[in-house]
């Protein structure tokens, strides 16, 4: 009993202090001690460095590419203006009157391509307060709305999205992130279609009561296009110039709608490829040497396909964008340089879960997470990665809490009881997606940030279509998975 209670006194601070803002890179590790220390024989230098370290070091290795190469195609999308183009285009397609939509789907292209959803957020903000001080939408339905576009469907549901929630399963089951493709786009529908109904909702609301977009004299950060610069600004790949807020004297040129979706579509385009026929033809029996992991195909088949997906994808976009790039060492170093937090972030809160994994206290809990409908382990895995997700504040991390300690066991029980590791692959990635928005959430607290909003003006909104809405889907998700399995 003493051991559970420190289990939960350590998940209590360690929501608590992330909520107040403190990294996970120093609360991880001295939450984990806290649990040590409750333990009947605690070894608290020997569960630091022979524990926390090797799983938080296991973690780094695996997927270090995907979180640089990730980060670093964002940046260059940001800096190139692929990024703000793509949504303006889409903004400018759908018109004011679906203001909301529009920024939903922007967010959601730019996310499904790859693009990290700070950057998304960051780039589309300012569009979105233009497009709702037109349509006088109040300003406070901003955060939902990116969030809705950026945090759900896009992360999770959708098949062959190269989101680090997609792609932390693939090891566990033996999965490619197309794992379930049918299954994940009925969920992913489902996200979107119940988030638009809500949204639609509150904006009716809002307009019968007379609100509007609100007393502020705010303006977008992104600097007015002239009509003159846009009519003369007319070439082969870039058709608007933007001039730099930072040096006015600097004025770039942004690549065209094609030139700038090209490179998203390519991520898609090449993952799926190499998925399914280019890595599947290859020599791969190297593999089973033990120099190379003594592993096979399908356990790396999946990371292979996104980071080939991702190098290609970011060499064109580096070539078709060459001149537009005041300095590519800087864009490259700036997108290399934000991929380490977001990385040692997640691997630490993998390092609290192996630790909590090891005490003896844990076997208790594990039973009692296993015996949660024992006959269907998808619900018991929901719930588990639902309620991790939740208390660590990350969706990857409570993720890969929930694997490192309970995926071999998880893994087991799909093939006795017949279930298509797909099947849980889709089912872990789209619970990772529930509890994470709670209000502790990193990319919550930076969504309001951004949005220069607080928890109380805007919270409520991203609860329900980063939440809630998530949640129903699983359920959906759930439903369909044991009447009809995977497909």
């Amino acid at each position: 009993m003493v051991g559970i209670t420190g289990i939960l006194i350590s998940l209590g601070l360690l929501i608590y202090l992330a909520y107040r803002g403190i990294s996970a890179l120093i609360v991880a590790p001295l939450m984990a001690l806290v649990a040590v220390l409750f333990s009947a024989d605690p070894v608290i230098l020997g569960s630091y460095t022979q524990i926390f370290m090797p799983a938080l070091g296991k973690f780094a290795i695996l997927y270090f590419p995907l979180f640089l190469l990730g980060a670093i195609f964002g940046k260059l999308m940001d800096d190139s203006g692929s990024a703000g183009v793509i949504a303006q285009r889409i903004v400018e397609t759908l018109g004011k009157n679906r203001s909301i939509l529009a920024i939903v789907l922007a967010c959601a292209i730019l996310t499904y391509g790859g693009v990290s959803l700070f950057v998304v957020a960051f780039a589309v903000y300012p569009i979105a307060v233009a497009m709702f001080q037109e349509a006088n939408i109040p300003k406070r339905l901003i955060p939902a709305t990116i969030a809705l576009g950026a945090f759900t469907f896009t992360m999770t549901a959708l098949p062959g999205t190269p989101a680090i929630q997609n792609a932390i399963p693939m090891p566990y089951f033996n999965t490619t992130p197309f794992a379930a493709p049918f299954i994940g786009i009925i969920g992913g529908t489902t996200m979107f279609v119940l988030g638009m109904l809500w949204l639609s909702y509150r904006e009716k609301g809002a307009r019968k009561k007379g609100e509007g977009f609100g007393d502020t004299h705010e303006e977008a950060q992104r600097p007015e296009i002239s009509k003159n610069i846009r009519e003369h600004a007319q070439c082969e790949n870039f058709d608007v110039m933007e001039i730099s807020p930072d040096d006015p004297t600097y004025v770039k040129k942004l690549p065209n709608f094609t030139i700038a979706v090209l490179p998203v579509i390519l991520v898609i385009l090449i993952n799926f490829l190499f998925t399914r026929f280019v890595i599947p033809a290859m020599e791969t029996d190297f593999l089973a040497l033990e120099k190379y992991g003594s592993t096979n195909i399908n356990a790396v088949r999946g990371v292979w396909s996104i980071i080939s997906a991702l190098v290609i994808s970011i060499v064109i976009l580096i070539f078709l964008n060459l001149k537009n790039f005041r300095s590519i060492k800087r864009t490259l170093d700036d997108g290399a340089s934000a991929s380490v937090l977001p990385l040692f972030n997640t691997a630490s809160l993998v390092g609290f879960g192996a630790v909590i994994a090891s005490l003896p206290a844990f076997e208790l809990i594990r039973d009692m997470v296993l015996s949660i409908a024992p006959g269907n382990p998808l619900i018991s895995l929901s719930i588990a990665v639902n309620m991790l997700a939740g208390i660590t504040g990350s969706a990857s991390g409570g993720m890969s809490i929930a694997l490192q300690t309970l995926g071999d066991t998880y893994m087991e029980l799909a093939i006795s009881a017949g279930i298509n590791p797909e099947l849980m692959h889709r089912v872990t990635s789209i619970a990772t997606g529930g509890l994470d928005a709670l209000p502790q959430n990193g990319a919550v607290i930076t969504l309001l940030t951004i949005c220069k909003l607080t928890h109380r003006e805007s919270y409520g909104d991203i609860f329900v279509v980063g939440a809630l809405v998530p949640i129903l889907s699983l359920i959906v998700v759930l439903i369909l998975g044991t009447l009809f399995g995977s497909f």
